[in-house]
């Protein structure tokens, strides 16, 4: 056809136009809200032009948007001017042909937990009914599942719809690891509840005690099956158990939960969950890492700086320096020295080695090992100081050793007063210095308890105010636990006097000099050294005088 043959214009609402390259139809808008035609009136328009295929979805969506713009909905058909001519003087377009249904098509989808009906339009477009949709599902034998909402809903347009959805199967949830500790807070400052930020407590390790609760495993759960629009069971998968992630230093209790079976540093590994009771420290302890305080071992592979502690219930190794800082450990080793203004300490509850110790306070339960010089510092061992590597040197200060001290050199040429003390373990002696005076405050206060009991026994305490009671009441109470703190205060007092009274005579040993100006105490008998002393051994003689021997 060569013709551009036009049906329908303005004043119909719509155009169709038969061109050459195909049928094109123009919805104009609207004037007054009315369309003059439905959608089957265009249908039918078509078919009396013997266009019978065409997409219907695109004739349906002109018609909505009704834009006045020409879309082709057809490819060229053969129609005469004549018979364009016929059909635009008859005006009406014929109402008595009924239009024949779209053809119901049912897709199901390939894991047959859907059905979806679709409209197939090519040889009408009359809406099917509910009974239709049913139909075709009972002929495929779908059973459950059946939507008659959306069936009732889709029935009113040409847009396909879901007429039958199956129950999707739950599967189980997996087994997984509830840890009860928090890894994300490591290397970030303390902030107490007002929040105040403590840059020395920098949460630099998370730490675990023994028997503490480090993880519970959740069990799985199984799967809850589904149902297909057939009527038959989905099976449902279980959730998959997950093995516990026990490490090193930590076991199972019972199936589920994990503790630590020693006091130490978490490492979460993921899979597993282990405690080492040794911690590294790479680098030095400062605002960086904070204060450390830790129930095992440390090794610090650089310096303590200034106004920093560290603190173990092991041993602790410092590769570095302690330099005004406090270190207390088991055993403490210090490859560097020690010093620090007198605001460097060092406690150990066995044994001290380092390089030397400068305006320090060095104290040890056992032997305290310096390799060079001890410089007015305050150094105490119950056992006894040895120095008798390098220079080997006391110098000012006060040494103080239960059994024995061993030096190369004591003192300096220039007379420094150093005192050097042997025959009394200093930690014995501090203990029973400190214990004295909290027994003698004990029984002050005991005897003010009794006295003011006595006092008050002989008033009526039927006449007493309530106030007066509860305080008679209170002093009652508090006589007995103090009395028994008493008991136990005397007790210790007599053991540690009794280890005083029994320690072995204490004995200086020199290898090389001791200075004038030096003081030396042995076993509580005092002397003060006026002249040089060479290779000496310094003790008791059987009439309990300070005797200077040879080495």
């Amino acid at each position: 056809m060569s013709e551009h043959l036009v049906l329908g214009g303005p004043e119909s609402g719509y155009k169709y136009e038969f061109r050459p390259d195909g049928v094109y139809l123009t919805v104009y808008p609207s004037v007054d809200g009315e369309r003059l035609f439905e959608l089957s009136d265009m249908r039918q328009v078509l078919r009396d032009c013997r266009v019978m295929d065409y997409d219907v979805g695109l004739l349906s969506r002109t018609i909505r948007e009704a834009n006045g713009q020409p879309h082709k909905i057809a490819e060229p058909v053969n129609i005469t001017a004549e018979e364009v001519a016929a059909l635009s003087d008859g005006e009406a377009l014929p109402e008595d042909r009924e239009e024949p249904y779209a053809r119901l098509v049912l897709d199901i989808s390939r894991d047959k937990m859907k059905a979806v009906i679709r409209y197939d339009t090519r040889e009408g477009a009359r809406l099917p009914t509910k009974e239709m949709v049913l139909q075709v599902l009972s002929d495929a034998g779908i059973t459950y599942g059946i939507n008659e909402e959306s069936i009732e809903h889709g029935i009113k347009g040409l847009t396909a719809f879901t007429a039958a959805e199956g129950q999707m199967p739950v599967n189980g949830e997996n087994a997984y690891i509830d840890r009860k500790f928090d890894l994300s807070t490591q290397g970030k400052p303390f902030i107490d509840e007002y929040d105040k930020v403590d840059y020395k407590d920098m949460n630099l390790f998370v730490l675990a005690k023994e028997n503490q609760t480090l993880a519970i495993r959740i069990p799985q759960t199984k799967g809850t099956p589904g149902k297909n629009i057939f009527g038959d069971q989905v099976p449902a998968q279980n959730g998959r158990p997950i093995p516990m992630p026990e490490g090193k230093n930590t076991k199972v209790v019972g199936e589920h939960r994990l503790i630590a079976t020693a006091n130490g540093q978490i490492i979460d590994k993921g899979s597993r969950i282990s405690i080492d009771p040794r911690l590294e420290v790479k680098g030095s302890v400062g605002v960086s890492t904070g204060d450390i305080d830790f129930d095992g071992t440390i090794r610090i592979t650089g310096d303590v700086e200034q106004g920093f502690k560290v603190k173990a219930t092991g041993d602790i190794e410092i590769k570095g320096s302690v330099n005004g800082a406090e270190v207390t450990g088991r055993n403490v080793y210090i490859s560097g020295g020690i010093t620090g203004a007198e605001r460097a300490k060092v406690f150990a509850e066995k044994d001290v080695r380092m390089a030397f110790a400068e305006n320090a306070l060095v104290e040890a339960g056992g032997d305290i090992y310096i390799a060079d010089i001890a410089l007015h510092s305050q150094i105490r061992a119950g056992k006894k100081i040895i120095m008798e590597d390098r220079k080997g040197q006391i110098t000012g200060g006060h040494a103080v050793a239960g059994e024995e001290i061993s030096v190369k050199v004591i003192g300096n040429t220039a007379f420094v007063v150093t005192r050097i003390s042997v025959g009394v373990d200093p930690n014995l002696q501090k203990e029973y210095v400190e214990l004295k005076k909290t027994y003698k405050d004990s029984k002050k206060r005991l005897t003010h308890v009794t006295q003011t009991l006595n006092t008050l026994s002989k008033l009526d305490i039927n006449t007493l105010p309530q106030s007066r009671v509860d305080m008679i009441n209170s002093l009652t109470r508090s006589q007995f636990p103090l009395a028994g703190q008493i008991k136990r205060d005397e007790k210790r007092l007599l053991e540690i006097e009794s280890l005083l009274a029994n320690m072995k005579n204490g004995k200086i040993r020199v290898s090389g000099t001791i200075y004038p100006g030096v003081r030396l105490s042995v076993n509580n008998i005092f002397k003060n050294v006026q002249t040089e002393y060479r290779r000496c051994t310094i003790s008791l003689n059987d009439n309990g005088e300070i005797e200077v021997g040879p080495y």
